[in-house]
């Protein structure tokens, strides 16, 4: 078992790690989706990559949860529901509903995003699993938690509403991108990461810890760069798209 010392270096060094890449990736568009590029082969099927790269965060963050040796409580059995409940919906059912026939994914990307799940779902789950000493029932009544259990819960509808939006703009058989409308999309071109930020967020305030907050880290450094991207594509691609609307948060980019 690490010692809280090591594990925090660990947790500390993953972090650093993390916003190194962040500028790197304001250059580097990530090359799936809209943004694909086929020199970046071998491809593979759009929702198998999907499965795949998501599947650790669902797997090695309940194996070290559950594998731990501290006693689980009310409180770690929330948090454990959390995060599980929002990765069992990008692995098992996010995928189904992409109606992408056909489309590919460089496999880079899949393995890239396997590195991310993979220390995320450690660094987290060990953590919870062994480490947590400080959430008695007497949590629940933080405000610290009750802030972030109402942050996490607001930003995970914004993520899905957004999500049922993009997968409503294609009829089956359809390819190509449409200008999405409603919502949240009223405000900004990529809703679904701002509210999969918003969770984040929520959560690091709900269980205020190191593992958590360079979980944020991590997550935002992947989202920002790319919503912003996306916001660019859009602006390039239709003329009539909506001059209002920011990228990634409402009124401010």
């Amino acid at each position: 078992m690490l010692d809280p010392k090591t594990f925090n270096i660990i947790v500390m060094s993953w972090t650093i790690l993390g916003l190194a890449v962040l500028p790197i990736l304001f250059f580097i568009k990530a090359p799936y989706g809209r943004h694909i590029k086929k020199e970046w082969k071998p491809l593979i099927n759009n929702r198998l990559g999907w499965f795949i790269m998501e599947l650790p965060s669902v797997v090695f963050f309940a194996y070290f949860f559950l594998s731990g040796s501290s006693d689980k409580n009310m409180v770690l059995w929330l948090i454990f529901t959390l995060w599980e409940l929002h990765y069992i919906n990008r692995v098992f059912i996010f995928p189904l509903k992409l109606k992408t026939k056909g489309k590919k994914m460089p496999l880079a990307i899949a393995v890239f995003a396997l590195f991310f799940n993979f220390g995320n779902g450690f660094i987290n789950g060990y953590f919870f699993g062994n480490l947590a000493l400080s959430y008695d029932l007497s949590w629940f009544y933080d405000p610290r938690f009750i802030i972030g259990i109402i942050l996490f819960i607001t930003g995970m509808i914004i993520n899905w509403q957004s999500d049922e939006i993009l997968f409503s703009l294609r009829k089956s058989g359809e390819t190509g991108y449409k200008i999405p409308y409603g919502k949240m999309y009223k405000y900004i071109s990529c809703p679904n990461y701002f509210g999969e930020i918003m969770e984040w967020t929520g959560f690091a305030i709900l269980t205020w810890c190191l593992p958590s907050l360079s979980f944020l880290i991590w997550t935002l450094v992947n989202l920002l760069p790319r919503a912003l991207s996306n916001h660019k594509w859009y602006r390039e691609n239709f003329t009539e798209y909506p001059s209002e609307r920011k990228a990634f948060i409402p009124f401010v980019l």
